[in-house]
């Protein structure tokens, strides 16, 4: 099985739950490409597994002004924040727009790293990659919520459950 997963990461939260589903998949003997977004290629022919997944920012997937108020966090001594390299580039909401719609039977799973609340409060970038994929004809058979405390620290755990929820993947039936 050949897989892509595809993210985009604001503080490192994201880029740790991704890497933590690649080697999830890779010790299953998926080859798996692991990218982020403004790297990812928009030709998904090949891919029989393709996985999304970005921050949640105000309610959504980020966007330029959400990326550029992330900056000005990471730049607050008091929040403990480092800015991932290339957090300013174009992400899953500008990847989704130019992917090809692809011709395979790929199945696609998207995910996101959210605050610790209820989802009505924070909102879920899971979900609204769902819904722009499906926009593109895309269905996108599951989805999951990566947990992050109020300070955008990666909760005990969550990458380990990373780590299971994609090695379950592999068992949902195609389409």
């Amino acid at each position: 099985m050949n897989a892509l997963i595809v993210y985009e990461s604001m503080f490192g939260n994201t880029r740790q739950v991704a890497d933590a589903m690649r080697e999830a998949l890779e010790s299953t003997d998926v080859e798996v490409t692991l990218t982020t977004a403004a790297g990812a290629p928009a030709d998904l022919g090949g891919f029989e597994l393709v996985i999304v997944g970005a921050p949640t920012h105000a309610h959504t997937l980020p966007q330029p002004t959400s990326r550029v108020q992330g900056g000005a966090w990471a730049d607050d001594p008091e929040k403990d924040l480092r800015l991932e390299p290339g957090a300013h580039e174009p992400g899953v909401r500008e990847w989704i727009e130019r992917i090809a719609t692809p011709d395979t039977a790929a199945r696609f799973a998207s995910f996101s790293t959210r605050v610790d609340i209820p989802r009505i409060f924070s909102g879920d970038a899971a979900l609204a990659i769902a819904k722009r994929l499906r926009k593109r004809g895309i269905v996108v058979t599951l989805h999951a919520d990566f947990l992050v405390d109020r300070d955008s620290h990666l909760l005990e755990g969550e990458v380990e459950r990373a780590h299971d929820w994609a090695t379950q993947l592999l068992a949902v039936p195609s389409r």
